[in-house]
């Protein structure tokens, strides 16, 4: 099944591209600048995300670290 059609693995992509994405920015942030447009606006707004709301999206991340341990 794609992770399109299956809600627990489309949230588990969302949260692995706004880690990945706020982790690159912080190593390099030259990659994703806000001025950007397409592809890489989409990927400098999950960077922004992953910044401002992180205690939130670690807190999701856990939970959905037990949620796949689980079943």
């Amino acid at each position: 099944m794609s992770a399109l059609f299956n809600f627990q693995s489309l949230l588990t992509v969302i949260l692995l591209l706004i880690c990945t994405c706020a982790y690159l920015r912080g190593m390099a942030p030259r990659i994703m600048d806000k001025y950007k447009t397409g592809m890489l606006s989409l990927f400098w707004k999950c960077a922004r995300i992953g910044e401002r709301l992180s205690p939130w999206v670690s807190l999701s991340c856990i939970a959905m670290a037990l949620c796949v341990l689980i079943s």
